[in-house]
């Protein structure tokens, strides 16, 4: 499987000939979605959610699908019949020929004045990959590598060490760092790979691995 980092929370996944890109909000590119055999959201924020970027790439390839959960699904199941699928925590189902499993509920708490929305994470081939979106979601289950949300405003580093630490995967990439300036990044390089108890790296927007 190749994981190609794309700008914020964003990562293209492809194997046997097919791709699949997990949350292709408006902090990622442009053509971010561009291609895509099948599309999973976590959740409506816009950095992660982008309905232009959705609408043409389901355009573009009339054989492509969603997988989202029911307020992003909401905004689009009309303009795509039957290529719009609703999941929620526990959900399992087949995209674009990976295994994916669904864990979560609710977005990671920004202030407690602030309603929480629904968020779901997706676990890809039997846990090869991990994308818990906005939440510090633990799987229940081995992963290989965690796409971990390494900045955000309802997050801190100690937090972020500590879930690392508790879904204990053999590899950790930054997922969730546009708003991590160049100049803290190794601050965070540096805590993350000391004390995660992970392999950590970092891919620039762009770059890919195989996993």
């Amino acid at each position: 499987m190749k994981l190609t980092k794309m700008s914020h929370a964003c990562v293209r996944l492809e194997k046997d000939g097919r791709t699949l890109v997990v949350d292709p909000g408006g902090f990622s590119e442009e053509d971010a979605a561009h291609g895509a055999d099948a599309l999973l959201v976590t959740h409506e924020h816009p950095d992660h959610f982008d309905e232009g970027r959705l609408r043409a790439a389901l355009d573009a390839n009339p054989a492509a699908a969603l997988w989202t959960l029911g307020s992003v699904a909401d905004r689009l199941a009309a303009a795509f019949p039957g290529r719009v699928h609703r999941v929620g925590h526990g959900d399992t189902f087949t995209a674009a020929g990976f295994d994916v499993e669904v864990h979560g509920e609710l977005h990671a708490v920004i202030h407690p004045d602030l309603p929480r929305i629904t968020n779901v994470g997706f676990a890809l081939d039997d846990g090869r990959v991990f994308h818990p979106g906005d939440a510090l979601t633990v799987p229940g289950r081995p992963v290989g590598t965690l796409l971990v949300p390494v900045q955000a405003p309802w997050s801190k580093i100690s937090e972020v060490i500590d879930y690392v630490r508790e879904v204990h995967p053999a590899r950790v990439y930054d997922v969730h760092d546009a708003l991590l300036t160049d100049l803290a990044r190794p601050i965070y390089d540096t805590h993350l790979g000391n004390l995660g108890g992970a392999d950590h790296a970092r891919l620039t927007p762009g770059a890919s691995a195989d996993v």
